[in-house]
């Protein structure tokens, strides 16, 4: 049995980055086309213009798939990197996790 000890920070990180990014494209793919469909349903008319409603079409439509990516990507590596120096602490405590390699 091989013995995990330490798992670099910098490393989970680009793990994190890159497949956060991945599911982030992913969802904003399914975002943009949830949109594409019930977009032009719109607003009644008569219903005033609620400000809220312009930041929400951000994460809506082509949007999606620009920005989801790219904060699902940065909090994945950000928080991926802090699991790994949680882990990192804990192992240095109870030494590590055992890893049948083969």
């Amino acid at each position: 049995m091989a013995r995990l000890m330490r798992i670099g920070p910098g490393s989970a990180f680009k793990v994190g980055l890159v497949a956060y990014a991945i599911l982030g494209l992913l969802i904003g793919l399914v975002m943009a086309g949830v949109s594409a469909l019930v977009g032009p349903l719109g607003g009644a008319p008569g219903v005033p213009d609620i400000p809220a409603a312009h930041m929400a079409k951000l994460f809506t439509g082509v949007g999606a798939v620009i920005i989801l990516p790219i904060v699902y990507g940065l909090f994945g590596g950000i928080f991926a990197a802090i699991g790994a120096a949680i882990y990192n602490l804990v192992a240095g405590w109870v030494g590590g996790l055992e890893v049948d390699i083969s």
